[in-house]
């Protein structure tokens, strides 16, 4: 059976740490930003990661 291929927009969204978990970004700080305000807008640059229920999906993705 051939190898999977990676996905590419998954690859671009995702990373996988050390420790296993899958790192990504916070959703919703691409527009209508003006009415967010400044704290809310400041704590959507931090990082997240992806639910558990989700990392093997994801893992199989870039992986």
């Amino acid at each position: 059976m051939p190898k999977m291929k990676t996905h590419s927009g998954a690859k671009k969204r995702f990373a996988l740490t050390a420790d296993g978990h899958v790192k990504r970004a916070q959703q919703g700080k691409n527009h209508i930003l003006t009415k967010k305000t400044s704290k809310r807008k400041r704590n959507l640059r931090q990082t997240a990661y992806v639910d558990s229920t989700q990392e093997k999906t994801i893992k199989n993705m870039i992986g």
